[in-house]
């Protein structure tokens, strides 16, 4: 801490007094996230207006040993952008420029605070969109979704953050720069832009993000089913996808979810007598294609038990039910104070079996958990109201969370489709991966910062990996750790295992 005010010192004078943020109110702006159980109070935050800020700030930060968190928007939903007391935060929505868009090659150059939204509205007028859309895509950075690799309803058929993403440039946490990937997005040896995205800050600083833009498509039709249980519309999923239809997206809300919405501004004509509904969207080269698709899409959605099948044709009508679906979380939060939306990913043929299992949870627990989600791809979002004021119901909002996360590990399921690990699903990262993953997991680290001063604390629980040092595995669990126990250390390393000098 002794070379932490000597460091701001020098920070201000590269960025001005008026952008290091020191006093305690106006840390206490950026001392949560999406996530509202998690509070951390940074030791200042820093907000550089261009890349050469950046460089030299993040250089001065490694000379002093002092550690950083990147940040965008702040609308990250695992506590990956919290700082410690000890720690920058290093704020980048002041770099907000999108330097290029070049049609011609269907791609676009932006800093890391271009808010994801403004972009599809620059490139509009030359019939292209940036496919991933997050719900919070009207104030989520670009920067943000390539470190949390963000999905989208968009992303089931035109993939997630980390297939548009063509070339990075890359302030690493020494100050180094370097550039990953290439405008034609051809990897020149490994995929280093894809081990970056998704990296959630522990890497470095992305200064300049080169996309890649998609035409918009000339026939679009959006489908509204509703069922009278969740059970058929989880089935009705299954059977879109089993058909050989890949939708452009394909969601999913609950009763409660489409109350909420239905009773606030954003209302889109659910019927709220339903159990759940179904968002088809389809898009094609022709009208002629996408309604032949359209009328075997509603065949198979009334054959799962759908009551009613409704078809938004118009830009209008499409329009009004996806604001529904995508203002849905802040439709929810006019039921209580504080919102956690959780994040996993099941089998489609474990959706119905799941949404139940999720149900009786929250019946049991007393909570309410209002389910919207990626239904298409499997990646669920189960979200729990609540009154954080309250510490017994809070309480039993983490015991939720965690069997909520078992269940779905359980079914062959993942902790996290698209909002992170960050600091709230580290406890879950051991219930994954055995000692040993994790322990490459952090070499991974390591060859981009060495000294684990980027983002730490966060995405790999240190206490449970094992890691390979010169003479053979090093275990560096502590004894109550959570790590898999029927992981045994081999003899000699796996191919492709780092040697690492030293370790902990």
């Amino acid at each position: 801490m002794s070379a932490l005010p000597h460091a701001l010192d020098a920070v201000s004078g590269i960025v001005g007094p008026r952008w290091v943020r020191r006093r305690r109110a106006e840390r206490e702006t950026y001392a949560s996230d999406g996530l509202p159980t998690l509070h951390a109070l940074p030791a200042a935050v820093v907000l550089p207006a261009s890349r050469e800020e950046v460089v030299r700030v993040i250089r001065v930060l490694a000379h002093h040993g002092v550690p950083f968190v990147p940040r965008g928007a702040g609308t990250g939903l695992s506590g990956g952008a919290l700082a410690d007391p000890d720690a920058i935060l290093l704020v980048l929505t002041r770099l907000d420029r999108i330097l290029a868009i070049e049609p011609d090659d269907r791609r676009a150059v932006v800093e890391p605070g271009v808010v994801n939204a403004r972009l599809s509205r620059a490139a509009l007028p030359y019939g292209l969109q940036y496919a991933p859309d997050p719900s919070s895509q009207a104030a989520c950075t670009i920067g943000g979704n390539v470190a949390e690799n963000a999905g989208g309803p968009h992303c089931l058929k035109y993939g997630v953050t980390t297939n548009h993403i063509l070339e990075l440039d890359v302030v690493l946490p020494d100050g180094t720069e370097v550039v990953l990937g290439s405008p034609g997005g051809e990897a020149w040896g490994p995929d280093l832009v894809g081990l970056f995205v998704g990296s959630e800050g522990t890497f470095g600083v992305a200064t300049a993000i080169t996309v890649r833009l998609v035409p918009l498509a000339p026939a679009v039709r959006t489908l509204l089913a509703d069922f009278d249980a969740l059970r058929p519309a989880g089935e009705a999923v299954s059977a879109i996808i089993a058909s050989g239809v890949v939708p452009a997206a394909l969601e999913m809300m609950d009763r409660n979810c489409i109350r909420a919405v239905e009773a606030s501004i954003y209302r889109a004509g659910y019927p709220t007598d339903a159990a759940a509904v179904l968002l088809v969207e389809l898009d094609g080269r022709t009208d002629a294609a996408v309604a032949d698709t359209a009328r075997e899409v509603e065949q198979l959605l009334r054959a799962a038990g759908a009551r009613q099948v409704a078809v938004a044709r118009e830009a209008r009508e499409r329009e009004r039910l996806w604001q529904g679906r995508k203002k849905a979380f802040g439709a929810l939060g006019r039921l209580s104070p504080d919102l956690i939306v959780q994040d996993a990913v099941v089998p489609r043929t474990a959706l119905p079996d799941v949404l139940e299992a999720i149900d009786a949870i929250g019946q049991r627990l007393g909570l309410t958990v209002s389910n919207v989600f990626h239904a298409g791809d499997g990646n669920l979002h189960p979200n729990i109201t609540f009154d954080r004021r309250d510490a017994a119901e809070r309480a039993r909002v983490e015991q939720a969370a965690a069997e909520i996360m078992e269940v779905c590990l359980a079914a062959g399921g993942t902790i996290t489709g698209e909002h992170g690990v960050g600091r709230d699903k580290l406890r879950y990262m051991p219930a994954m991966f055995d000692a040993t993953t994790l322990g490459a997991m952090r070499d991974v680290r390591r060859a981009f910062d060495r000294a684990e001063r980027a983002n730490p604390g966060k995405v790999i629980p240190v206490h449970a990996c094992r890691e390979w040092r010169t003479g053979g595995w090093a275990d560096g669990r502590s004894s109550d750790s959570t790590a898999s126990p029927s992981a045994h250390p081999p003899t000699r390393p796996p191919a492709g295992a780092v040697s690492v000098e030293g370790g902990t």
